[in-house]
């Protein structure tokens, strides 16, 4: 697992801006989407094109947060990372600017409809009330990306729980563009996985500061389970 420093500098600041670290602790559970970036076998398999080993290390927390998303009445929705063949003419500063041929080619060949790599990783808990949406940028709210915008409106949701991977790339990316739509966000530190705990910190400072509430599994799951318990208090 990552071993998780924030700046003190950064957390000082932001208690000058708002009240407490914390901000979503009561959040409605019927309302809020669990998104799981991008944990597939080409990214976490050993030896993948694209292989993340905390990856694989986050797999418990982010089935304890699906697990507790399910029984407070929210819903969990697996994003894919997909490469097809208008997204290579579409996104070419991406394959042509930053990948050489033979990457370029990995690429494609791991993350294609139909390829192993492209496949969820097997040990997610994965349900049939559960949601797969594939996107085709980083962000998974980019226009042209996926439809996971219209989606999630369409069940009335307001508040986010990110976890999956790249920390810093897909998980980053769609966590920022999704806090700027008006979702609330929760970025889960022990649930998301990067190259390098640098590149993961970094992220997470970005996050707290400007666009999300950083929790750690268990407190994710305890305001999940809270909320749940009073919503049903209250009805």
């Amino acid at each position: 697992m990552h071993k998780i420093e924030m700046s003190s500098e950064i957390l000082d600041r932001i208690k000058g801006y708002r009240d407490g670290i914390h901000i979503f602790g009561n959040i409605d559970p019927s309302r809020t989407a669990h998104v799981i970036v991008d944990l597939q076998n080409g990214f976490m398999e050993p030896g993948a094109t694209v292989e993340l080993p905390v990856a694989r290390e986050i797999v418990p927390n982010v089935n304890a947060i699906s697990a507790a998303v399910r029984e407070a009445g929210g819903l969990n929705v697996f994003i894919r990372y997909l490469i097809d063949d208008e997204t290579l003419v579409n996104w070419s500063s991406w394959f042509t600017d930053f990948a050489s041929p033979e990457r370029r080619k990995a690429m494609i060949d791991t993350f294609s409809k139909g390829c192993h790599g492209f496949a969820l990783w097997p040990g997610l808990d994965v349900q049939s009330s559960d949601l797969i949406v594939d996107k085709t940028r980083f962000g998974a709210f980019v226009p042209g990306s996926s439809k996971l915008h219209e989606i999630l409106q369409e069940r009335g949701i307001d508040t986010l729980i990110i976890t999956g991977t790249a920390t810093n790339v897909c998980c980053e990316s769609t966590a920022r563009d999704a806090m700027q739509m008006n979702y609330k966000i929760i970025f889960v530190s022990d649930g998301n996985a990067a190259m390098t705990d640098a590149e993961h910190n970094a992220t997470l400072n970005n996050m707290v500061a400007l666009f999300a509430d950083i929790m750690a599994t268990k407190e994710v799951v305890g305001v999940l389970g809270s909320a749940a318990a009073a919503k049903q208090a209250a009805e």
